[in-house]
């Protein structure tokens, strides 16, 4: 399996039928913007499920949810006229979320993963509910929504809920504003909760599968650009390529490693420094010797968390679901759908494949300042070191990134802390887990920023050697707006530009321009 999410940032429309996108579709909409269109088909298989829950609350069913309260209050029954104030009280009071809010993307994800759940025709829910947020991820409002304090439903989507019910809020201009003026002021009307709806927008993996799919991605395009700084890293210290023979890469019965290997001969072939020290050494030390592997073994833990944290994507997590049955008129199926575990923990193995490979990052940053370790270059990459620290700083902050990555790569789906007077009892802690993968992430991506810098310093002391015909599109790129550091500067802003390359996949189109496309 060769995992590529190119297209990602291609696509500008995505039409819901089944409601089982692709990866690069639904980032396509969470993080690029991509407009959403519902089909015939999923229109009609909504209003058919929503039909069928009407038909039930005719009958004067006992379901979860609709015609009882929520939780441990199951126990008490409510009638059909209180149906909507049910819906409408579970959202007000659900609404506890605190502290930092979601982000865009984050909150465009949970949006798109809504409809997903929803639209797959068992939650009961109206169309003109899914129109809303559709509408409303199309012209981009995004909702106000606390993201710290869930267990792995409920609160943060309840913020989501009370912008499309008018009573919270959404950003304009970067401030949240009441979202009623919001949604009139764009020819949009608030809705007014039915029976059913309050809950299945609250409930189940939702918000967790939207995080777990935007680490997923961040994830996979991040490995891209690790193995981009691994290879100039490879070049700054004069690695010998006899270690990637592909005859030694065979022995492991694992392919992602042959690939990785691969990936480093292709990009290095054409090295002039690499041809220069093939034979300097026995060996070298195992930050570039094991480099292939240990990319590999990341991967793997990457490719597992596609596998699952997709299949939950394509599911169904509501509760309770409505499904026909030509026997009983139709029946509501009351489960345990909602629970988060299956992502929780690959979200988790996410974490710990940033945790992985990020030691290998730092380490090359390391042993490329190190005047000990890096083979005769100066002492923190600087031609005058004493007067000037070079970069012997951004390895700080590199190790102070490492460590953090280290503590959130601690499973969050290992605990559970029952809640709702231990009605709910175990509680996956998905949320968190999802969440903290995002952080993973996003810190692993200024960490190989920061290799790439580096190496890109360690390189320009070697000429006139030149680096591979791949990696020098690489350098020169780079050195466009980031020159060589003579003499101690301000480094920060040249860390965030490249950065930026490193996150929006600008450095992997280059090389793969070069090379062909990097295998996952």
């Amino acid at each position: 399996m060769n995992l590529s999410v190119k297209s990602a940032r291609t696509i500008s429309v995505v039409t819901l039928t089944d409601c089982k996108p692709s990866l690069e579709e639904f980032i396509a909409v969470a993080k690029f913007g991509a407009k959403v269109e519902f089909s015939q088909e999923m229109q009609e298989r909504v209003r058919t499920n929503r039909r069928l829950l009407d038909k039930f609350l005719e009958e004067g069913r006992i379901i979860y949810g609709v015609t009882t309260g929520f939780g441990e209050n199951v126990r008490y029954t409510i009638s059909p006229e209180d149906a909507s104030t049910l819906q409408e009280n579970i959202v007000r009071t659900h609404s506890v979320a605190v502290g930092e809010p979601l982000t865009r993307e984050q909150t465009r994800a949970s949006m798109l993963m809504t409809l997903l759940n929803t639209g797959k025709g068992h939650s009961g829910i109206r169309l003109e509910t899914l129109e809303l947020i559709r509408q409303m991820l199309n012209k981009d409002l995004i909702p106000f929504a606390p993201g710290e304090g869930s267990v792995g439903y409920l609160g943060v989507e309840g913020h989501l809920v009370m912008a499309y019910i008018g009573e919270g809020k959404i950003y304009q201009n970067g401030i949240p504003v009441p979202a009623k003026d919001v949604l009139e002021a764009n020819g949009l009307t608030p809705l007014k909760l039915s029976y059913k709806e309050g809950l299945s927008m609250l409930n189940g993996s939702t918000i967790v599968t939207a995080l777990g799919l935007l680490a997923l991605y961040e994830s996979i395009t991040t490995m891209e650009n690790v193995e981009i700084a691994g290879a100039l890293c490879f070049e700054a210290l004069r690695g010998t390529t006899k270690a990637l023979d592909p005859r030694i890469h065979a022995n492991k019965k694992h392919e992602e490693q042959s690939a990785a290997a691969s990936n480093l001969r292709r990009m290095l072939e054409g090295s002039q420094i690499c041809e220069a020290h093939v034979n300097d050494k026995v060996q070298d030390a195992y930050v570039m010797r094991c480099m292939p592997h240990v990319h590999a073994a990341a991967k793997r833990l990457i490719k597992e968390a596609n596998v699952a944290i997709v299949e939950e994507m394509h599911s169904v997590s509501d509760n309770p679901e409505i499904f026909e049955d030509e026997e009983q008129g139709g029946v509501a199926l009351m489960s345990g759908n909602f629970d988060g575990t299956f992502v929780g923990e690959h979200a988790d193995m996410i974490a710990m494949a940033c945790a992985i490979v990020g030691n290998q990052v730092e380490r090359g940053t390391d042993r490329m300042v190190n005047r000990n370790l890096n083979d005769g270059l100066p002492a923190f990459l600087v031609s005058n070191p004493g007067l000037n620290s070079g970069f012997m700083i951004p390895q700080y902050t590199s190790a102070g990134l490492m460590n953090e990555v280290k503590h959130l790569a601690i499973p969050a789906s290992i605990d559970s802390i029952p809640t709702c007077a231990n009605q709910e009892d175990p509680v996956s802690m998905a949320y968190y887990a999802s969440k903290k993968a995002c952080d993973c992430v996003h810190k692993l991506q200024y960490m190989t920023a920061i290799e790439i810098y580096v190496a890109l310093q360690a390189v320009d002391f070697l000429k006139p050697m030149e680096p591979s015909p791949a990696l020098a599109k690489v350098r020169d790129l780079i050195r466009e707006k980031v020159p060589f550091v003579d003499n101690d500067r301000y480094l920060y802003p040249d860390i965030e530009y490249i950065f930026g390359l490193v996150r929006d996949c600008t450095l992997v189109d280059l090389v793969e321009e070069s090379v062909g496309e990097l295998e996952f």
